[in-house]
């Protein structure tokens, strides 16, 4: 059964590291449950269920191979050596990245708009309203790695134990689409149009990044855009760690992570700052 704890909704909320993370321990279960619930409720009503969060990114693995490497014949950089499977597996390690982040921040203006009565109705822990549709689009993530992965083994015959780095390469990235969806779902309560411009934006970073091409293949002059996308060195570590069998760089890493956790706690103390006016507004 689900317990709320009770806050305030007009009270000055307290927006330090220690009371993030208090959040966290105090709700996990919550954020556990509702997670579930959120996960199982996307298939509610359909035949197959959550079998379809794993045949989408099967239709999608095998549509790119298709397409990739039959009809256009693409190739991975200029190496005429490359598997023709390469290029697809690459290109779905870039997609998997962008759909996390792409899905969280899309569905973050909207969070409290869709949950008046959490506002209104019942005392309710806002802040973890992110976090739960973050890691509802981090199941769905894992799902897409884990047919990755099958793919790796049935068309290379291999798989580098490297692979089982990725969730240090992740983490950091979670912890910073965590701290956008804060700050959007903060700010969508009272500028309604934020759905509508992140919407274009995400779409815009699918191209500002690494996905469809290498970063080698960029001009000199246009690479500091792409490099400057936080898409960028996630999905090129990402590739390193499951189809190069390469290490991560740690020192990019821990310089990513100090921005991520940077960001992730200014989008929390912005959320907790403005929450007090989310029930006058709405």
């Amino acid at each position: 059964m689900i317990q709320l704890t009770t806050i305030n909704p007009h009270a000055a909320q307290p927006v330090s590291l220690i009371a993030l993370l208090h959040s966290f321990r105090r709700n996990h279960r919550l954020i556990m449950q509702m997670t579930r619930r959120e996960v199982i409720g996307r298939y509610k009503g359909s035949v197959m269920g959550l079998a379809w969060s794993f045949f989408n990114p099967v239709l999608m693995l095998a549509v790119y191979t298709f397409v990739f490497s039959v009809v256009f014949k693409a190739r991975w950089g200029a190496s005429a050596e490359d598997s023709k499977t390469l290029f697809a597996l690459v290109l779905f390690v870039g997609m998997i990245v962008h759909g996390l982040f792409s899905e969280a921040l899309n569905r973050a203006p909207a969070l409290i708009l869709s949950n008046v009565n959490y506002v209104k109705k019942v005392v309710f822990p806002l802040e973890i309203l992110p976090v739960i549709s973050i890691a509802a689009a981090l199941f769905h993530s894992m799902i897409s790695l884990g047919v990755l992965l099958i793919a790796m083994v049935v068309f290379n015959g291999q798989l580098h134990w490297t692979a089982i780095l990725m969730p240090l390469v992740l983490l950091p990235f979670v912890i910073l689409t965590l701290g956008f969806a804060w700050m959007l779902a903060s700010i969508g309560v009272f500028l309604r149009d934020v759905g509508q411009v992140i919407g274009m934006v995400t779409a815009v970073m699918l191209f500002l990044a690494p996905v469809f091409y290498p970063v080698s293949a960029v001009p000199e002059n246009i690479r500091p855009l792409i490099m400057a996308n936080p898409l960028t060195f996630i999905i090129e570590q990402a590739r390193e760690v499951l189809i190069f069998g390469h290490l991560p760089n740690l020192t990019g890493l821990s310089i990513y992570s100090f921005v991520a956790i940077t960001v992730a706690w200014a989008g929390f103390a912005l959320f907790q700052k403005t929450r007090k006016g989310f029930a006058d507004v709405l």
